[in-house]
């Protein structure tokens, strides 16, 4: 486990970061070889672990949980921001993504496998992961968080769990469409695709009005990004420099579930608080599969619908990524009992 302790930076919700302590946890899988990690950030004078505190993140179907939760802009991340708030934030890495272990089929030519890594694998690693925080801090619940095929793979937890989810947000999760996904350009699917990490701007900034897409991103924010995302795959730099491994098993589940009216799993399942986010400009999720995921979670104790407006699929990485982060922050916060 590596450990240490960063100094206070700037904030603009909270003031002055207070020192955070930061973890990097290896866990076994149910695989034997395959390591999961864990990245913690959580105040160094945290001493109160409680369920209400305590998140546990997943990352999407390319990008890892350092890319998309652990980038510094502005002096600080989506996990800075939340450890600051005072919560114990942990982001675990699926196999085969960031700092966990690769399947040795990803370390093989492409072609020669199927596709690595579907939603349920997802799920048991994602499980393996609660179960250590839960372990590692003594609780029997936690809050969970996670965007797109990581809302499916946390939704399929919590539906199947519900004694140990304390609440449940979501950004822009994977529901049933009949729309073309964004993620699948058709033909035979390979054990894991290559993704241009620098080419990613283009696609990410489609559902933006053109007038609009030269300001969302605030100046030297992607750059930084990239470096930070291609340095989650080492093997890219000597491989296929600029290039991202990502697995194709959330892909074949849209394939055999999510484009053929098939769910996944049931969210009226679902007991915990639940909170949808959801941008204006987001193209992976359209706006009517967000809106019929949320009136499936009807066994839910309350649920909440926020949009934010001039945002894409990656809002947690875009200039209005503050209201993200804040509605998350207070949904987590709240102690809220509806009549």
């Amino acid at each position: 486990m590596d450990s240490r302790v960063s100094r206070g930076g700037p904030s603009p919700a909270h003031g002055a970061i207070p020192s955070l302590v930061f973890e990097d946890h290896r866990i076994s899988s149910d695989t034997a070889g395959i390591e999961l990690s864990i990245r913690n950030k959580r105040p160094a004078d945290l001493v109160d672990y409680r369920p209400d505190r305590t998140i546990v993140m997943v990352h999407g179907a390319t990008y890892s949980s350092g890319s998309l939760y652990d980038v510094a802009f502005g002096g600080f991340s989506f996990m800075d921001y939340l450890a600051a708030a005072g919560f114990d934030v942990f982001a675990v890495d699926v196999r085969g993504y960031g700092r966990s272990t690769r399947p040795p089929e990803m370390e093989v030519d492409a072609s020669l496998n199927p596709p690595l890594v579907d939603t349920a694998r997802g799920v048991g690693d994602f499980a393996a992961a609660v179960a250590f925080v839960s372990r590692h801090r003594g609780l029997d619940r936690v809050n969970l968080f996670a965007m797109s095929w990581g809302g499916t793979v946390a939704g399929a937890f919590a539906a199947a769990h519900p004694g140990r989810v304390e609440k449940l947000a979501l950004l822009a999760p994977q529901w049933l469409s009949d729309q073309p996904s964004r993620l699948d350009i058709g033909g035979k699917l390979d054990s894991y695709r290559l993704v241009g990490v620098r080419e990613a701007m283009s696609r990410w900034l489609a559902g933006a009005p053109e007038a609009r897409q030269d300001t969302l991103i605030p100046a030297g924010w992607f750059d930084a990004w990239v470096t930070a995302t291609l340095a989650e795959d080492p093997w890219s730099s000597e491989k296929a420099p600029g290039m991202l491994r990502a697995t194709n098993g959330p892909i074949q589940d849209i394939r055999s579930y999510w484009s053929v009216g098939r769910p996944f799993y049931d969210p009226s399942a679902i007991s915990a608080p639940v909170l949808l986010l959801h941008g204006e400009w987001d193209r992976d999720v359209p706006l009517m599969s967000a809106q019929n995921y949320f009136l499936q979670l009807t066994g839910a104790a309350y649920r909440r619908w926020v949009e934010i407006g001039e945002a894409t699929h990656m809002m947690l990485l875009e200039r209005n990524r503050l209201q993200v982060f804040k509605a998350i922050e207070t949904f987590f916060r709240e102690d809220f009992h509806p009549e």
